[in-house]
């Protein structure tokens, strides 16, 4: 069996859609996980017009997504940082204050679509940082970091029935500490910007934390716990990503890049973080806080 789940933002999921959908894939009973928001039913095998459907929905605001009906319910969060537990790139939003934005905004993106390697770009990036007063990243978060609606409750909720939470970006430390903190991470890992004298050297930490050290943390603390791939939630949007988007359990891209959401089959576009706890079966009501 599978389960067919569809997300919008409050208020945006017609009935019509639901009762087409379930019609013409004889699908099981319905279950609303929050009114007019999120909804369930099950079927019997993937239908043979999903992706025809899909953009139907993508079309109507609302996120179609499939998984089997077995082993829903994740131990281990792994989650991306930039852009998907806050709406900003870090170090954008370093290399405006530096004057530098345009270009490294522009490298970002190109990095980020899987255009060019991910390592390369973040230190030719962290070069045009060189100089910055260390003290940047304070003033970054306050003034300028916010949030993607859902994740205290994502974590919460999550936490409450027994999973931990990993955050790994391909960002900086100074970021991802404070970021997990907030939202109730177990754990962070990211990169290191090197300082010197109380100024930023424009060199990162080597080894660079990108794609394989996404992987290799997935790998390493399901070791850890005594879990499997199988049992983990991976959530990210960019190129460097993808090694464990499709190496977890679920993985699902968020609001993605066009060349990551190509290569995942869980696609949220329209929804917030919440729709990781509608796609594992949990109901608003369920929610912790």
């Amino acid at each position: 069996m599978h389960v067919v789940t569809l997300i919008a933002p409050p208020g945006g999921l017609p009935d019509s859609l639901i009762e087409d959908l379930r019609a013409r894939w004889t699908g099981g009973p319905l279950r609303w996980l929050a009114a007019r928001e999120a909804a369930e039913f099950e079927v019997a095998a993937e239908p043979a017009d999903l992706w025809a459907a899909w953009e139907t929905c993508q079309g109507q605001g609302v996120d179609l997504l499939l998984q089997p009906a077995v082993n829903r319910r994740k131990r281990m969060l792994l989650a991306d940082m930039d852009s998907t537990m806050i709406r900003q790139e870090c170090i954008d939003e370093l290399a405006a204050v530096a004057g530098v934005g345009d270009r490294v905004a522009a490298i970002t993106a190109r990095a980020m679509n899987g255009e060019i390697g991910f390592e390369g770009a973040l230190r030719e990036r962290v070069g045009l940082l060189k100089d910055l007063p260390e003290t940047v990243i304070v003033d970054v978060l306050r003034d300028r970091i916010t949030y993607v609606p859902g994740g205290r409750e994502l974590l919460a909720t999550m936490k409450a029935q027994g999973a931990h939470a990993v955050l790994v970006s391909g960002g900086f430390l100074g970021f991802a500490r404070p970021v997990a903190a907030h939202l109730g991470f177990h754990e962070a890992r990211a990169n290191t910007l090197l300082a010197r004298d109380g100024r930023l050297t424009g060199e990162v930490a080597e080894p660079i934390l990108g794609r394989e050290a996404k992987v290799a943390a997935l790998e390493e603390v399901t070791a850890r716990l005594g879990i499997g791939p199988q049992d983990v939630l991976a959530v990210g949007d960019g190129a460097n990503d993808l090694g464990m988007l499709r190496l977890a359990g679920a993985g699902v891209a968020l609001h993605a890049k066009p060349a990551v959401q190509a290569e995942c089959r869980l696609r949220v576009n329209h929804g917030d973080l919440t729709a990781l706890l509608y796609l594992q079966g949990y109901a608003r009501d369920d929610f912790a806080t």
